[in-house]
Order: structure tokens, then C-alpha cells, then sequence
């Protein structure tokens, strides 16, 4: 029976390696709302039962066990095409292996066992792997092992290139067959983004044909009706998915209240993946996908309108005194009318060879993303002094090929390319005041701020996966980077290096180290023409702006895994990083877009503890990680910051805003199968010690990021019933409860280094789905 849990795996001496293993278009420019429901309606027709086409099922092949195919893992005589994808699958995973990485796996049962299965969020989903701190979806949502974003995600084991930061993660999780979170010393394939690799799976039609359509709702205004078609016909395979999500709280309440106000969001997506068989060799892929989506931001209520910062012996004049004909709902912040739109439009077309012992694929990519705020223009004016209308779109294209050629039996030699091209037009009009001598509003004025950036990504990589003994795996390489950018010139060549011991079954030691170059994101590399606004309200304090960097650091890593009774497994693992130009991103101003900055020295440590139980339909797991992560003088885009907080930067460590000391993910399901179906019930729980804010010592000087939050803690529990129909057809009905003791958690503030809002946790919940699956 396979359990549905998190489990870490035994040892997997062919690849030696240790891992955290599974149980178990051009863009649209129609109404948003008209192009979601005809998308939806188009899903549901084609995945009507009268369109299923007969198949035969096989059971796909995971990671873990590609990892114990021989290095010749294709047949090339004539095979049933359901054979040659599961084969094909198997080659493309020893193409982009882990070795001496911690790994952390998801599968679609273990998702199921989570908090709103596969309706929740993506995000949500990775944040119960070990070492993840949770955060409000404005400042980046998820921080793995002390950094801020920094994350790379990948689909079929291709790159999916970077999006403009907003809310919503574009990826949808119905569609992951499984999911690898790849952290720690990563091999030489991995490059630009790495605090961690995720990467995932998708479900196949080849390899399981059929359907399903559900409707999820509940709490706070939510429906979500989806579709999902998976099938095969030759040498022909699709599987497509699509959803279109309504509800009333798509960004963090920036109150405790149980309802926020005005926060409604409307999101659509949809994915597809076609595959064609070429011969038993070789297929290529079309992987796209579609997000849309609309958010409010939401108000609170009672705030009184904001003023200029004047001396103290200097009458402050209301911001509002300035602004003929004023809108009455512009004084009330309960009626503030701040809105966001982002959409993300993504293709891939990838070709994979497997002969023998060479193995190798090759993908050229496309990606366009855009985010776009836009104000109150009159209620910010009131209340911020300044309304940004801020409009970014990243254009993204390139190409990625891996290659793998097994040398006997004691080497693999694996190299490969990825090159990006991206461009940045990013155009703002911000209202603001010219300000008089007093710092007083004098007169309104519109400054337009528009800007092309332009950034090349480039690397090349070689290593060897040396089997010196049958216990003891090197795989050692390097990599070579360059980041070409219309304000930053660099490259690095990059040397990593693993070591996994297998001295029983049971147990599994890694040590490794990594030399990392991560370039800055262009997406969030401020544009500002600082000096545009000085003698405004939106004036800086400072116009000093050093160009953003690449961070450069040295990473260690250590771990153990071991096996100490059927279905018992614990591990430890612990890092130290130290940098130079530590990458950091954070929210200036009005806006909720992200804008990067540099710590001239950076430090980030911890250590991870992760243990699982499973027997038979029982399975629990628990995750605890300490994290440490600092940072030391602001060198880069220091307009950003208060000059008296950078004197104190300038000579201190600080903690980084998203440095969370404690944060901990514990669960436990079982799943009982019966002649009729199934029953699932789960519980499931995460905690965090809080994230940072401001403190002060003793003698009232402020330490920026020197508090946090209280801590927090949120529990979540559920039932699923599975009713057999006949044949593969069955109903699902599931229930999920979200914050079941409805605690009232803060997750921000509003102060600390880059956060400009407080946001809190979703309180008490409901929410229940209806599946039909064919």
C-alpha cells in the first residue's frame, strides 16, 4: 500500500545520494472574465467522458527510482508507447540528477494529504518541506533556508524563467504529478537561483489516461471550478488542465479582523503538455501555460490622512489641502480602490534523445510576465502623498540543453548550456506634491518615469559522478556564469563538489560544498530616476544609487539519514553560507512591487531536523528547522532606505527581514481502502517563531529588523471520501478546515527593512470539494 506522507527514503546506492523520498500563446486581449469561462467551458467539453480514448496504464517512474536504472536505460527495439514514455522518463532523470543535495519529495498522494489538496495554493504546498519560513504573498510568500526568494523552478526538468514578483504563483497545483524541492550543495547543473530547486513532474497522459472536474468553495466567497483531461492516441500524449479561482481574500489581511476589506481576486489558469514519439529513442514536447489574474489590495479602515514630515516648530499642512475637487470616498482608507493585475504567459518546446548511454535534451524557451498597480489616485494622494500607477513587463527568451554519457560503470559524465535573454520595460506616472520650503504641499504635478532594462544569463557546466567505491559516490564539477545586464557586468566559474557515503542500508552521510553566483533579478532591479523627485513628496532622503550586484558566496552542507526501524526514519542536515553583495528584495514606497538591493557581507546558517513514520495506511511526519541569516551594510540602490537605519547598517549586523529563527511543519493521515472506495483523514499543522520587524536598544536607538513578530501556529484538518462508480469513475467529496482554533496571527507588521504594510494569517475556514474523476 503506499503511504501518503513524507518519508525519507533509504539509501540509493546507485546514485549515492541522499533524498527526502515519496510514499506511496500569443497574449489573449479579451474581457479577463470572458476569457477564463470560455477556456474553462473548452476544458470541460474536451474532457467530456465522450472524448476518453482507450489506454493502457503503467506505473510512472519516479526519481528515486531512475536513480537505480542502469546508465543504458532505453531499449531500442520495438516498444508499446506507454513502455518508451516510462523509459524515456527515466532517462530524462539521469540527465539532471541531485547527487549530494537534500531532497525533498512531494507526490500526488502526499499532496492530498495537505491542507485543500490540490486546490491550495502552490505555495502552500512547498511550505511543509523542512527548512521553509512562511510570508505574506506582497513580500515574497515563501523563504527557504534564509533567503528571499531565490528559488528556480523547473517543469519536466526545463527552466521555467523568472516572472515579475506579485501575489499569485502562475504554477497550478492540479497539475504536478510529483515534485522535488532541491536544496543544500547543488550539482553544477544548477545555476543563477540557489537557495533551493523546484521541480517538478507533470501528470502524463500516456502513462494515465482520464479526467477529472471538480468544484471547490467554502469560506470568504470561494469557488473554483476545474477541469483536468489527461490522454493518448499512437504516438501522440496530453494532458491539460485549467481553473478559475474567485474569492474575497487574495492577499493577507493587513487587519486581525476574520474578513478583510476589499480583497477580492479572481484568478485563471490553465496548463497543457503534448508529447509526440518519434521512435523508441526520442520524443519532443510542447509544455505551455496561461495565468490571469486581478487582485484588490486590501484597505484599512480608521486611518487618519497623512501629512508631510516637517519640523517640529512647522505647521503640517493635510496632504489633502492640496487636491481640488477631492472625491469624498478619498478620506475614508476603508474605500481606497488600490487594485493589481498580473499575468504570466509561458512555452517550451523540448526535444529528448536516449541512445544507449548518452542521453540528452535540448529546450528553447519563451516567457512573458507583467504586473501592473494601479492607485487610488486621489485616496493615495490623501493618505501616502504619492500614487504610482506602475506598469512591468519581462520578456524572456532562451534555451537549455543537458546532456549525460555513462563512461563503464564507475563514471557519468554529465555537461550542458542554458543561455536567457530578458528585457525589462517598466513604466511608471506618479502623482505627488511639489513641496514649498516648509515642506508643505505647494502644487500637484505628474512625473513620468518610463525605462528599457536589458540582462543576459549565460552558463556552461561539466562534472563526472565518480563510483570510487561501491559506498562512496564523488560527483564533482563546475560551472561557469556570466550575467551581462544594462547596469551590471559579471561572471564567475563556479567549483562544486559532493560526497555521499553509504556505509549500511540504513544510513546515508553527505558532505558537499558549492561556490554560488546568483545574478539580480531584473524584474526587481529599481528603475527609479531618483533625482526626478526631489523637492516632492516622493522625494528620497538620499539620491545615492549604486547599481545592484550579483551575490557571490562559498556553501556548506552536511547531512545524515537514517533508517532506525521499518517505516521510522529521522535526518540532520546543517549549512553555512557566507557572501559578498548578499541579495535581498524588499517593498519601498506605495507600491507592492519588489525593488533589490545589496548587503555588502551576508551570513546564513542553520540546521534542519526531519523525521517520518509509516505503516501500512498510517503515516506522520515532522519537520524542525533553526535558521540564522545577516546582513551587513547597504551597498547597492541605498535611495531605498532611511539614511539613519544605513549609518547603522553601514558599522552593524543586522538580521534579514525574512529571517525566521524557528519554523516547524508537522502532519499525520491515514488512508483506509474499502470495497467501495477509500477514506482519507489528515491533520496537519505548521509554526513559525516569527519574522522580523523593528527593536530597539535599551538607550531608544532604533535596530532595523532587530525584533519579530510573535510567534504563530496554525492547524488544519480534513476528510476525503472516494465512492467507485465503475471501471476508473468515481466521486470524491472532501472537507477541509484551515485554522481550526481560528488563531489570530501576524505574519508582518509593518516595519522591518523593505515591508511597508502588516499582514496577517487567514483565520478559521471551511471549504469543501466535489470530483468527478474518469
Amino acid at each position: 500500500m503506499k503511504a501518503n506522507y513524507l518519508q525519507i527514503s533509504g539509501t540509493q546506492k546507485a546514485a549515492g545520494r541522499m533524498t527526502w523520498q515519496t510514499i506511496g500563446l500569443p497574449r489573449a486581449r479579451l474581457g479577463a472574465a470572458t476569457w477564463r469561462r470560455w477556456a474553462v467551458a473548452s476544458l470541460a467539453l474536451l474532457a467530456s467522458p465522450g472524448g476518453l480514448l482507450a489506454q493502457t496504464n503503467v506505473a510512472n517512474t519516479t526519481a528515486a527510482s531512475s536513480a537505480n536504472a542502469p546508465a543504458s536505460s532505453t531499449n531500442v527495439i520495438q516498444l508499446a508507447p506507454t513502455t518508451v514514455y516510462g523509459q524515456l522518463d527515466v532517462a530524462r532523470n539521469q540527465i539532471m540528477p541531485d547527487l549530494g543535495a537534500t531532497v525533498f519529495n512531494f507526490s500526488k498522494e502526499q499532496i492530498n494529504a495537505l491542507p485543500s489538496g490540490e486546490n491550495a495554493p502552490f505555495n502552500e504546498i512547498i511550505l511543509h518541506a523542512p527548512g521553509v519560513a512562511q510570508d505574506s504573498a506582497a513580500n515574497g510568500d515563501l523563504h527557504l533556508r534564509g533567503e528571499h526568494a531565490n528559488i528556480q523552478y523547473r517543469i519536466n526538468d526545463v527552466l521555467l524563467p523568472e516572472g515579475i514578483t506579485g501575489f499569485g504563483l502562475e504554477l497550478d497545483t492540479r497539475f504536478v504529478d510529483s515534485m522535488r524541492l532541491i536544496t543544500g550543495s547543488l550539482p553544477a547543473q544548477y545555476g543563477f537561483r540557489t537557495a533551493g530547486v523546484v521541480d517538478i513532474h507533470t501528470k502524463s497522459g500516456a502513462l494515465d489516461s482520464g479526467g477529472e472536474v471538480s468544484m471547490y468553495g467554502g469560506s470568504y466567497d470561494t469557488y473554483k471550478p476545474s477541469v483536468e483531461y489527461g490522454g493518448s492516441k499512437g504516438k501522440w500524449s496530453w494532458f491539460v488542465d485549467g481553473s478559475d479561482l474567485h474569492d474575497d481574500i487574495g492577499i493577507e489581511n493587513p487587519t486581525p479582523s476574520a474578513h478583510p476589506i476589499h480583497d477580492t481576486t479572481d484568478q485563471f489558469k490553465t496548463f497543457a503538455d503534448l508529447s509526440y514519439l518519434i521512435d523508441d529513442t526520442s520524443r519532443i514536447s510542447f509544455i505551455g501555460s496561461v495565468s490571469y489574474s486581478d487582485y484588490q489590495v486590501p484597505d484599512t479602515a480608521n486611518l487618519p490622512p497623512g501629512a508631510p514630515s516637517v519640523a517640529t516648530n512647522v505647521t503640517a499642512v493635510p496632504w489633502y489641502a492640496a487636491i481640488p475637487n477631492l472625491p469624498a470616498h478619498a478620506t475614508n482608507s476603508a474605500d481606497l480602490n488600490e487594485r493589481q493585475n498580473e499575468q504570466n504567459y509561458y512555452a517550451v518546446v523540448a526535444y529528448q534523445k536516449s541512445a544507449g548511454n548518452f542521453n540528452f535534451q535540448v529546450a528553447p524557451f519563451l516567457r512573458d510576465s507583467s504586473v501592473h498597480f494601479r492607485p487610488d489616485s486621489a485616496g493615495d494622494l490623501v493618505f501616502n502623498g504619492v500614487a504610482s500607477d506602475v506598469n512591468r513587463t519581462l520578456y524572456s527568451g532562451g534555451l537549455q540543453a543537458d546532456a549525460s554519457y555513462a563512461l563503464g560503470d564507475k563514471h557519468t559524465i554529465r555537461s550542458g548550456v542554458m543561455i536567457i535573454d530578458e528585457s525589462l520595460s517598466a513604466h511608471s506616472t506618479t502623482s505627488a506634491f511639489v513641496l514649498d520650503a516648509n515642506g508643505n504641499p505647494a502644487a500637484q504635478t505628474n512625473i513620468v518615469d518610463n525605462s528599457v532594462g536589458h540582462a543576459i544569463f549565460a552558463g556552461i557546466y561539466l562534472q563526472d559522478e565518480w563510483k570510487v567505491l561501491p559506498q562512496v559516490t564523488i560527483n564533482y564539477g563546475a560551472r561557469f556564469d556570466v550575467f551581462y545586464a544594462s547596469f551590471d557586468h559579471e561572471n564567475q566559474p563556479s567549483p562544486r563538489v559532493n560526497i555521499i557515503w553509504t556505509p549500511t542500508d540504513s544510513t546515508t552521510l553527505h558532505v558537499g560544498y558549492a561556490r554560488y553566483f546568483t545574478p539580480p533579478p531584473l524584474e526587481n532591479v529599481p528603475s527609479t530616476t531618483v533625482h526626478k523627485f526631489d523637492g516632492t513628496s516622493n522625494a528620497s532622503a538620499t539620491d545615492q544609487d549604486d547599481p545592484v550586484k550579483a551575490e557571490r558566496a562559498n556553501y556548506f552542507d552536511v547531512g545524515a539519514n537514517q533508517e532506525l526501524a521499518p517505516g521510522l526514519q529521522v535526518g540532520l542536515d546543517g549549512y553555512y553560507k557566507a557572501a559578498r553583495n548578499q541579495l535581498d528584495d524588499g517593498l519601498f514606497g506605495q507600491t507592492l512591487i519588489l525593488s533589490a538591493f545589496n548587503y555588502a557581507y551576508g551570513e546564513v546558517y542553520g540546521l534542519e531536523f526531519t523525521a517520518s513514520y509509516v505503516h501500512e495506511g498510517f503515516s506522520t511526519y515532522a519537520n524542525l528547522a533553526y535558521s540564522v541569516a545577516k546582513g551587513k551594510d547597504w551597498s547597492s540602490a541605498q535611495f531605498l532606505h532611511d539614511p539613519v537605519d544605513a549609518a547603522y547598517v553601514k558599522n552593524n549586523w543586522i538580521y534579514l527581514d525574512h529571517d525566521q529563527e524557528v519554523s516547524g511543519s508537522f502532519g499525520a493521515s491515514y488512508l483506509w481502502k474499502h470495497t467501495c472506495g477509500s477514506t482519507r483523514f489528515y491533520v496537519d499543522a505548521i509554526y513559525g517563531s516569527g519574522l522580523r520587524t523593528d527593536g530597539f536598544l535599551p538607550d531608544g536607538t532604533k535596530v532595523p529588523n532587530g525584533g519579530t513578530v510573535p510567534a504563530y501556529y496554525s492547524v488544519g484538518l480534513g476528510v476525503e471520501e472516494a465512492v467507485k462508480i465503475r471501471g476508473k469513475e468515481h466521486l470524491k467529496a472532501r472537507l477541509d478546515v484551515v485554522n481550526v482554533t481560528d488563531n489570530t496571527y501576524e505574519l508582518r507588521n509593518g516595519s522591518g527593512v523593505g515591508v511597508n504594510a502588516a499582514q496577517f494569517g487567514m483565520r478559521l475556514g471551511f471549504f469543501g470539494t466535489l470530483s468527478y474523476m474518469f
